[in-house]
């Protein structure tokens, strides 16, 4: 399946390469209508899924003489790092990204990876909807041929395991832990006790059938979505990362809309947006039940002190390489400060 898909990628780069798109994100169809596809990496039944169907029905009740939306769900057209690439070069228009990984394109990322950055979910909202913030972060990457449009919500991360309940960091320790490829994640790991094991989210599933790992970290759709809960029977809430997933657009593809199409795909965009985090809650919450009830997986509610002072080098050390990053993470504090978590 991996083979077919990386080679479902290079016929798609191919192919378009050979049409001759003169820098064009997209290929137009017969009518003249232009293509527009969109990758991610989760199935259908996902609220990112949802999302992009808002937004294509949007884009196409307004632009549909001018563009035929496509949305290729499931890693169909490649992992998240090789979308990202196809959008670079214009292959295909957009996708969805994880933070961790625009990391690795834009150092300003990192920020958003910090390990309890957000003292809520409520501040996590509150952040990612704060012009102010996101602003310079998502305009960072525009030198590497893409743009950052809108955010996902993927909420709240935490540690799952086959056979070791979670209760402290000391549980974590000699376990190999699937993160995201960024180093941010992996010097996390470090600070924990575990150890980091970079991989992508497609591999995951059978890494952990396989017993490569002893768990992951992720929220709770990657239970029953991706069927980890299958294999992992706990799952434990140290709310470690509120990592947004991103929506990224050909810079070529978005700087050649005129003034009145890019109002329309604005618009657009925060449907997307609105869709997506509409969806997200309902989801969440149906799929821990089924985790609960169907694939026997035990939520662990561990004291996430321990976890926020093993980790809180790490916001110094952020500080200390990325300086510039300083007045922004002031702006979250104000949020956090804003919307304290209860708990």
């Amino acid at each position: 399946m991996k083979q077919f898909k990386r080679a479902a990628v290079l016929a798609l780069a191919g192919a378009l390469a050979v049409g001759g798109l003169s820098g064009c994100s997209g290929s137009a169809a017969s009518n003249g209508v232009q293509i527009i596809r969109i990758g991610h990496n989760q199935s259908t039944n996902h609220p990112t899924h949802t999302g992009l169907l808002a937004f294509e029905e949007y884009i196409e009740s307004q632009l549909g003489d001018k563009y035929d939306i496509q949305i290729f769900p499931s890693e169909l057209l490649g992992s998240q790092n090789e979308m990202v690439q196809l959008t670079q070069t214009g292959a295909i228009t957009f996708c969805v990204a994880s933070n961790s990984l625009l990391e690795t394109f834009s150092e300003n990322y990192t920020l958003f990876n910090l390990p309890y950055l957000f003292s809520s979910p409520e501040a996590y909202h509150a952040s990612m909807d704060d012009p102010d913030i996101v602003g310079p972060i998502f305009e960072s990457t525009m030198q590497a041929g893409f743009e950052a449009v809108t955010w996902l919500d993927a909420g709240t991360r935490n540690f799952y395991t086959i056979d070791t309940p979670i209760n402290t960091p000391a549980d974590l320790h000699g376990l190999k832990i699937r993160v995201q490829q960024s180093p941010t994640n992996v010097r996390m790991m470090e600070l924990l006790g575990g150890s980091a094991t970079p991989m992508g989210f497609g591999d995951v599933y059978t890494a952990l059938q396989a017993q490569m790992l002893d768990g992951a970290e992720n929220n709770e759709l990657a239970l029953t979505e991706n069927g980890h809960g299958d294999v992992c029977k706990y799952y434990s809430y140290t709310m470690h990362q509120m990592i947004p997933d991103i929506l990224i657009g050909n810079l070529d593809f978005m700087e050649g809309l005129s003034e009145e199409e890019r109002a329309i795909f604005d618009e657009g965009f925060e449907i997307l947006n609105q869709t997506q985090r509409d969806a997200w809650e309902t989801a969440v919450e149906e799929a821990k039940a089924y985790a609960e009830t169907e694939q026997g997986v035990n939520f662990i509610y561990p004291d996430i002190t321990p976890f926020q002072e093993a980790v809180a080098p790490m916001h110094e050390e952020m500080l200390a390489d990325y300086p510039d990053l300083a007045p922004i993470y002031e702006l979250i504090q104000e949020h956090n400060a804003e919307y304290a978590s209860e708990s």
